[in-house]
Order: structure tokens, then C-alpha cells, then sequence
């Protein structure tokens, strides 16, 4: 969890000198608090691939790189906008395979070239991800990576839930307060740290031995949980 620290000179605890402010929060009560929301995420992002196994290196890498050219386009017929897809990584290298020899001894002997061109593709509409999905086979993708969720403000919800985990905060101490017989004074210091629940994105890995019998492929993008925290300090009061 990322952490803020916005650490309060004791001269805003109390109105008068920096001495006897430093009196007030002498007599201080800390307290934690919280703030949790949950949302449903606002685009996806997937990393399609195509691994593609020639006996020269250009014809491997032209293969893959063909294939990845349908899945652009497909992601363009979609309604993706073209800054929303990019490259993530290609990778060319020598492939291998094992033969074994008369003395029934095995190695590894070289069997051309293995090309993998890999494309981010972030989707908004939500609603055409199974379709995406399912159609880049059908273009010759035979690998999905990857699928994150997530939000395209997050800092918005974050700033929200610092400000409810700090009025969190005040509460409990003013409640504690209360119950011992005083009053809480001005504020002394306060923390405050934000954050995603681990359930805030999900994976999912398909490769070409896997099979989808249906023309969608099925995929729940569930809830992005966030949450904050809110450590504070105040002066008590008798």
C-alpha cells in the first residue's frame, strides 16, 4: 500500500504559542480509520499472442506478425481506438527439438525458429471482451497472456476514501474521548495511506491446446475493491 505522511506542526493543535501547543498534544489519543468501497472496473486489458515456428527466422517472424496484424484489426473493427493498442513484446529465437540417437542417448538439435509478437489491447466496452477474445483465434492468435480490470479514475476514488478514512478517524476519537470523560482538541498529526484490495485485477492464461467450444468466450470481471486508512492524532481535552 502506498503511503502519504502529511505530518502537522503542533502550532495547528492549538491557537497561541508554539509552546503551549506542544502542551496540548502531550495528552493525545490515536486512532485508525477506514474507508472501503467497491466498483465495477471500466475497461479491460488483454495481451494477445501469436507463436509462430518456421525454418528461417524472417519466415517465423513474418508469420507471427501477420497473425498480429488481423488481431489489430480486429481490435480497430471493435471500435478500439488506435492508442489503446500497442505492442508488448516480441521475441525471436531458436528453436530446438529432442532427437534421440542409436545409443538411446537424447539432444537437443536446432528445428529453426520460434517468433512470439504480442499485443495490449484496452478495451472500454466491456461487453465485447468474450467477443475479442474468441475472434482473435479466428484471426490466428493462439495465446492470450493476460486480462486485467481496472478504473480509468482510480484517483478520484482514492481521494475519496482518504477523505472518508480521516472523517472515520475523528469519529472514533471523538467516540473514545467521549467515553472517558473528555473531549478531543485540535489535530496533532495525520497519516493517511490508500490502496487496491488484492481482488482489485484478475488473470486469465489461454495457449492453443486449450479448447472453447462456444463462439464467446464467457468472462466475469467481477469488482474492483479499494480501500484507505487514515491514522490520526488529537489533543485531549478535560
Amino acid at each position: 500500500m502506498r503511503r502519504l505522511a502529511i505530518a502537522l506542526t503542533s502550532g495547528f493543535c492549538l491557537l497561541g504559542s508554539p509552546a503551549r501547543a506542544d502542551d496540548a498534544c502531550a495528552r493525545r489519543i490515536t486512532v485508525t480509520g477506514r474507508a472501503q468501497a467497491t466498483q465495477a472496473p471500466d475497461f479491460a486489458t488483454v495481451v494477445i499472442g501469436v507463436e509462430a515456428k518456421a525454418p528461417n527466422a524472417a519466415a517465423a517472424l513474418d508469420a507471427s506478425s501477420q497473425a498480429v496484424g488481423g488481431v489489430v484489426a480486429l481490435a480497430g473493427r471493435l471500435g478500439v481506438p488506435t492508442g489503446d493498442v500497442g505492442t508488448a513484446a516480441v521475441v525471436l529465437e531458436p528453436a530446438t527439438r529432442t532427437a534421440t540417437r542409436p545409443d538411446g542417448t537424447r539432444q537437443e538439435q536446432p528445428d529453426g525458429y520460434r517468433a512470439t509478437n504480442r499485443v495490449s489491447v484496452q478495451l472500454a466496452d466491456l461487453g465485447r471482451l468474450g467477443d475479442l477474445l474468441r475472434q482473435a483465434l479466428d484471426t490466428g492468435a493462439n495465446r492470450i497472456d493476460a486480462i486485467t480490470f481496472g478504473l480509468k479514475d482510480p484517483l478520484a476514488v482514492e481521494n475519496r476514501l482518504r477523505v472518508e478514512a480521516t472523517r472515520d478517524a475523528r469519529s472514533q476519537a471523538q467516540a473514545l474521548a467521549e467515553a472517558a470523560g473528555a473531549k478531543i482538541g485540535g489535530l496533532c498529526q495525520l497519516t493517511v495511506g490508500h490502496g487496491q484490495l488484492p481482488d482489485a485485477a484478475q488473470a486469465f492464461r489461454f495457449s492453443a491446446g486449450s479448447r472453447f467450444d462456444a463462439k464467446r468466450v464467457p468472462i466475469e470481471a467481477g469488482l474492483i475493491a479499494s480501500q484507505a486508512e487514515a491514522t490520526a492524532s488529537f489533543a485531549v481535552e478535560p
